[in-house]
């Protein structure tokens, strides 16, 4: 007997619920400039920021929580940029090519 078997005894009356179904890869707007992924130092720390995007900025909004997840690392969106915490530049890269972004490596 396992866990579920003895719950269901304790209560009975209880109605199991289904998760809501999550799009894990939901699709954004691909445009034909490329994104240009900057690095800079702000206050002495590594910035990778990402400009350059021509859709909506909710999608850009998801795009954001995508490399922010992928990379496991802080970021914000701000005045239609991407600004994420250290210089990943390439992991950024290499994910938006994925994706079927073209990229453009902008300093450093």
């Amino acid at each position: 007997m396992d866990l579920k078997d003895q719950l269901k005894k304790l209560y009975p009356e209880h109605v199991e619920i289904t998760p809501p179904v999550v799009l894990k890869d939901q699709k954004v707007w691909i445009q034909k400039d490329p994104l240009l992924c900057k690095y800079e130092k702000r206050k002495g720390k590594p910035t990778t920021i990402i400009e350059g995007y021509t859709g909506a900025p909710s999608d850009f909004k998801q795009l954001a929580k995508q490399i922010k997840q992928l990379l496991s690392v802080g970021g914000s969106f701000k005045n239609e940029q991407i600004i994420i915490q250290g210089d990943y530049r390439d992991q950024i890269m290499n994910f938006l090519q994925t994706k079927g972004f073209k990229t453009k490596r902008v300093g450093g």
